[in-house]
């Protein structure tokens, strides 16, 4: 973890979620959203959500950070609805 900002009166459970969220686009080199998909009932990552210690997050708001085409980091949003977090997470990713 390099940085983390919470918003006065924002969710204290977001905490975690929005870490766990960051954790997840870097361990797996993909978007929550993206992963969420194919962790659905008869899909290939079905029941991924419990590995590496219930770290993962399997819905949207966390997105890889590239540079130079290798990813680098990642960051995760959690706080709002799915639609909100991942537009704050591809604005955060865009300013990157």
């Amino acid at each position: 973890l390099v940085a983390h900002v919470r918003m006065d009166g924002a969710w204290l459970g977001s905490i975690d979620i929005s870490i766990n969220k960051a954790f997840t686009a870097r361990a797996f080199d993909t978007a929550t959203k993206d992963l969420g998909d194919l962790a659905q009932p008869g899909e290939q990552f079905y029941g991924i959500h419990a590995s590496n210690d219930g770290r993962v997050m399997v819905f949207a708001g966390g997105i890889p950070l590239e540079r130079d085409g290798q990813v680098v980091g990642a960051v995760g949003v959690s706080g709002g609805t799915g639609d909100q977090d991942q537009a704050v997470a591809e604005a955060a990713a865009s300013a990157f």
